[in-house]
């Protein structure tokens, strides 16, 4: 069985400082601060004049901090499940805009966007709990409803990879990766509670779901091993 939300809540609730660091951003994952940069750098390339941001999985907040040194002074709205990390996000945003800064406590499958309210979506390393394939297709099409025309959404995310031999390359290498990063033990823990907790598509499935959207076409900016990171734009 996989994490419930309530779990899945209370790991998150627990793990607030090793979502805190800008310069490293989530280091286990693979290429960290070059995707954080790239999508804030891209983000500001195309859409130069936006001033609604929404960060979903926020975290503690490193992606719309990064957004904002591109998108100065937008208006951000910070979702996650996890109140601590929303609380973490709210402080260390509100200190860096003089735009508005508003937090969402809640599940992306259950909360109501509207039509045409943002400008930028960006979505770090979230959207691997979603479960079943309708889960994603329902999320993308509220993601596009919710953008303004012209607007994107930017994905940073653990993938998978639908021929089974690249998948387990992939996922050796990122072993070796986290090895190097700590030791064994940690590798085995990361590896477990990603077992347990995440259900990840390889990175076609989702373009071909947004597409399905309605999004006008995708660009990927990024990919090495089991990440990817890429932009959808309505």
């Amino acid at each position: 069985m996989k994490s419930t939300v309530a779990e899945i809540r209370e790991r998150f609730d627990n793990d607030v400082e090793r979502f805190s660091n800008l310069e490293t951003g989530q280091s286990a994952t693979m290429d960290a601060p070059l995707v954080l940069e790239l999508i804030a750098s891209g983000a500001g390339a195309i859409n130069p004049d936006a001033k609604d941001l929404f960060d979903i999985g926020c975290g503690a907040g490193n992606y719309t901090l990064k957004l904002l040194q591109y998108l100065p002074n937008c208006n951000s709205t910070l979702n996650d499940l996890s109140l601590p990390m929303l609380e973490r996000a709210s402080q260390r945003v509100t200190a860096a805009t003089t735009g508005s800064v508003n937090t969402i406590q809640g599940d992306i499958r259950e909360l109501e966007l509207g039509e045409g309210s943002f400008d930028v979506i960006t979505a770090a390393m979230v959207l691997h709990h979603l479960r079943e394939e309708q889960e994603w297709h329902d999320v993308f099409a509220k993601l596009h409803r919710a953008l303004k025309p012209g607007g994107t959404l930017w994905i940073a995310d653990h993938i998978t990879h639908a021929d089974p031999r690249l998948d387990a390359l992939f996922q050796s290498r990122w072993g070796e990766y986290l090895t190097e990063l700590k030791d064994e033990a940690y590798r085995d823990t990361v590896f477990a509670y990603v077992a347990k907790e995440d259900t990840p598509r390889p990175l076609m499935f989702q373009i071909d779901a947004q597409r399905r959207a309605g999004f006008s076409h995708v660009e990927v900016l990024h990919k090495n091993t089991c990440f990817a990171a890429w932009v959808a734009i309505k």
